[in-house]
């Protein structure tokens, strides 16, 4: 399967290149089938969240890998919530939660790569440095694992959401496939997680879907092939009929804010033909209200595996839930990094600082040199304007603050 050439085309599909009949909708010509059927998977996890186990398997398997997971985690409270997981030991889960999550390199790296960018340990640090680290050789290598890649889903002022695929000793670190192929599920993971959420069901049959609508406070559209409302929930309706977000032109669904409309049509023209060419593009489609208010859209195809029956009644090509965005507010340790240049490692060197206190104690759980530790704590020190490792400490409290 030539994954690279298939990732190009995948982020722009045009109508020639995808055939026209209900069947094909599910793949396109030129799409391998293995893809197609996977990308179907995964949104159908939306109608059914209790399929996410076997999805997971089916991504390690596609991306390379020997676990995988969906998962929150929350930097106030210090926890970690696996929301769904395949091929992790329950055993070690408890102990990352209990002791090495806080020592996790990947925690603090999120905070640096751009929403949906797959980063593995080598875009943190050298490979060899990370094999010397407490976390890996306490967690890691005695499960047999070698690398990982991860891509944050969502990101707010104290929590991240990710997904992330672990690779065994047998499959080596992470390589240009691996990314490539990470690359081009991710987005589609990410709205389905994103849809997820809005609609939060256990388990809701496809007949009933529009019935289920009904009762979100979320607006909802369900659009046919040419973008006509087929039908819309109580929300949806008082959305229209304000005119602000939304409104209906001889019955289309139209984006108030041109260049939200703009998006939300692309996706829309792209969503009839089946989940692959709804691409990778339009997972927030952002319009926006007159009164400046900021509102998101995300679109999920229905022409294709349980989602398909969904539409039916409707002849619907996609569902379109539309909602008022949440403060864009950075994670406070985000924060701290971009108002200081913070490097990822003087990142971790001034978290570790915080967790664990001086340089003898930081040292063994980097696996790194106590010199090489006073040499980052120094940096952290000249660009924070502090001098103290207790000054550390308080300005990290202070940003992690609620009041702040």
């Amino acid at each position: 399967m030539n994954v690279k050439a298939y990732v190009r085309r995948s982020t722009d599909l045009s109508r020639d290149d995808i055939a026209s009949s209900a069947q094909s909708n599910c793949r396109s010509r030129d799409e391998p089938a293995e893809i197609s059927h996977l990308i179907g998977q995964i949104y159908d996890t939306v109608l059914d969240p209790t399929q996410w186990t076997r999805v997971l398997e089916t991504l390690a398997h596609f991306v390379g890998g020997t676990a995988s997971a969906l998962f929150v985690k929350d930097t106030a409270r210090k926890t970690h919530n696996t929301v769904h997981a395949w091929g992790y030991d329950p055993s070690y889960t408890r102990i990352y939660m209990e002791k090495y999550g806080q020592f996790d390199p990947f925690a603090t790296a999120q905070l640096f790569f751009e929403i949906g960018e797959p980063i593995s340990a080598a875009d943190i640090m050298p490979h060899s440095e990370h094999r010397k680290s407490l976390f890996y050789k306490e967690w890691v290598q005695p499960q047999h694992w070698i690398d990982a890649i991860a891509a944050t889903l969502e990101r707010s002022a104290t929590t991240y959401s990710a997904f992330s695929v672990i690779r065994h000793e047998n499959d080596g670190v992470v390589d240009d496939e691996a990314r490539l192929r990470m690359r081009l599920v991710v987005p589609h993971v990410r709205r389905a997680v994103l849809i997820g959420k809005i609609i939060d069901l256990n388990k809701v049959e496809a007949a009933s879907f529009a019935d289920t609508l009904d009762g979100l406070a979320s607006a909802i559209f369900l659009v046919n092939a040419g973008g006509r409302i087929v039908h819309a929930n109580a929300a949806g309706h008082a959305m229209l009929a304000e005119g602000a977000v939304v409104h209906a032109s001889a019955g289309k669904l139209i984006a108030a804010d041109a260049v939200g409309n703009h998006a939300l049509q692309d996706v829309l023209m792209n969503a009839e033909h089946g989940d692959a060419a709804i691409g990778t593009t339009g997972i927030a489609v952002p319009p926006s209200s007159g009164a400046g208010e900021h509102y998101v859209a995300h679109v999920l195809p229905l022409t294709c595996g349980a989602r398909r029956k969904a539409g039916i009644a409707y002849s619907a090509v996609a569902a379109v839930f539309v909602h008022k965005a949440a403060m864009d507010l950075p994670h406070p340790l985000e924060t701290i990094a971009r108002t200081f240049k913070l490097t990822p490692a003087e990142m971790r060197v001034l978290m570790l600082v915080v967790q664990l206190g001086g340089v003898p104690e930081i040292a063994p759980v980097l696996g790194i040199s106590e010199a090489t530790v006073k040499t980052h704590l120094q940096r952290v020190f000249g660009k924070t304007n502090t001098s103290r490792q207790a000054e550390l400490v308080k300005l990290v409290a202070g940003y992690m603050s609620p009041l702040v």
